[in-house]
């Protein structure tokens, strides 16, 4: 009786005291009088651990999107462009090394750009053509880093132009071959603006890794594109590059006040606004969604929990009689649930960052698997799958998951803890 009212003894062994553990920890597992309540606490673990788990791999690929998505067009388009007011950008050499000596500044790319069909013999499609010199163009490494065939050398003298790579396949071309663009805009003949046709050597081919760019713009030496476009010695607009993107409101400031000419400015952000504004938009939704199945299995723990409570209803009056309080009850209760999602959270979040970080492995070996594209970069933009996972992002999830899974388990817990031993007992 001494050993059996020590452990029974709250007062004396405080919150949390090993017993309270012991029978919680028995509460958990599974008999066959209690089967079905054991498959609940089952599910609910299996639901948490999928929830959670599933969170971090959608957040972790939509924060890739981004990232990717981000560091192409900012690499490829610029963060700043300069445009001309009034009169056209002839200054363009004179502005570009002013802008380039403004703190943060990394590259002013004078370029021009216009639209035209570019076909082979055995196909066409339609081209973004910008006109760059050569020098500009080694300063851009989404560009120059990214030289699959072919060089840049001689590139404004060889009047050559560099197509990307998934253009290159649809017309079925590779350096050497001559490309024909074709612009809308071409010689003025006495029936009108007739279409300026003219084939072109393909000096090399790149690949960015975003399918819209790789397949879209050619790039052409800048006096050459000034003749094909009937520019007169002027550019389309300057594309500013910073080291640091955030400083882009200072920039363009400092570009304002730099020069007196008027220009209109405008950044990445506006330009992008919809396409980025969509993103952000669905990774929200997604979370809300997904945040459902951890609060679908957090449900499940309450409901597994009241028929652990009717269940062991005679118990915990036996228990009550022995000596244990209210507080010792609601802490068994709240263990045996926590448990359940604290388990649940860990494995999720250890699930979730093993299947983020080799999302792309995964992605391959199920292509092969059923052989079938399961990323086509046509309709996502990328030519992989990407995943960044967010250390705050992280703890958010598990910090949720733990939360609603604390508060699943206060109910029953205090049902238990507000249970008469005296009507437990009475038909036992």
């Amino acid at each position: 009786m001494m050993a059996r009212d020590a452990w029974t003894d709250t007062t004396s062994s405080g919150a949390f005291a090993p017993f309270e553990w012991m029978i919680a920890f028995r509460y958990l597992r599974a008999r066959r009088r209690e089967g079905f309540i054991s498959v609940i606490a089952g599910f609910s673990f299996i639901g948490i651990m999928l929830g959670v788990a599933t969170l971090i791999i959608v957040l972790s690929v939509m924060n890739g999107f981004r990232k990717e998505l981000l560091d192409k067009i900012v690499g490829i388009n610029g963060h700043i462009i300069v445009g001309a007011i009034d009169t056209p950008l002839t200054d363009y050499s004179e502005l570009s090394s002013l802008f380039e000596k403004i703190p943060g500044v990394s590259l002013a790319l004078p370029l021009i750009e216009g639209q035209a069909l570019a076909s082979s013999q055995a196909s066409a499609s339609g081209v973004l053509v910008r006109g760059v010199w050569e020098t500009d163009l080694r300063r851009i490494p989404s560009i120059a880093n990214n030289i699959k065939l072919g060089a840049l050398d001689g590139f404004d003298k060889a009047s050559g132009v560099v197509i990307g790579k998934r253009l290159a396949e649809q017309l079925y071309l590779r350096p050497g071959d001559n490309i024909i663009l074709t612009a809308p805009r071409g010689p003025q003949t006495p029936f009108g603006t007739a279409p300026r046709i003219k084939s072109y050597p393909i000096a090399a081919v790149y690949e960015i890794g975003m399918s819209e760019f790789d397949s879209t713009f050619v790039y052409m030496p800048l006096a050459e594109s000034q003749s094909y476009f009937n520019r007169s010695d002027d550019v389309s607009a300057i594309e500013i590059f910073l080291i640091n993107s955030d400083r882009i409101d200072e920039t363009k400031l400092a570009i304002q006040k730099s020069t007196e000419r008027p220009i209109f400015l405008t950044d990445w952000r506006q330009r992008n606004k919809t396409f980025f504004g969509v993103l952000e938009v669905e990774r929200n939704v997604m979370f809300l969604i997904l945040t459902l199945i951890v609060l679908v299995a957090a449900l499940n723990i309450v409901s597994g929990l009241i028929m652990l409570v009717k269940d062991k209803s005679a118990d915990i009056a036996i228990l009550r009689t022995m000596g244990a309080t209210r507080l010792s009850i609601l802490r068994v209760f709240l263990i045996t649930g926590a448990s359940i999602g604290i388990v649940g959270t860990l494995a999720g979040f250890g699930l979730g960052l093993i299947v983020a970080m080799n999302i792309e492995t995964i992605r391959a070996f199920l292509s092969a698997v059923t052989k079938t594209n399961l990323f086509p970069a046509e309709f996502y933009f990328l030519s992989h799958l990407p995943a960044d996972v967010d250390a705050r992002e992280v703890i958010t999830v598990v910090g949720m998951a733990l939360l609603l899974s604390l508060i699943a388990t206060l109910y029953p817990a205090w049902r238990a803890a507000r249970l008469d031993p005296v009507e437990a007992l009475r038909y036992e």
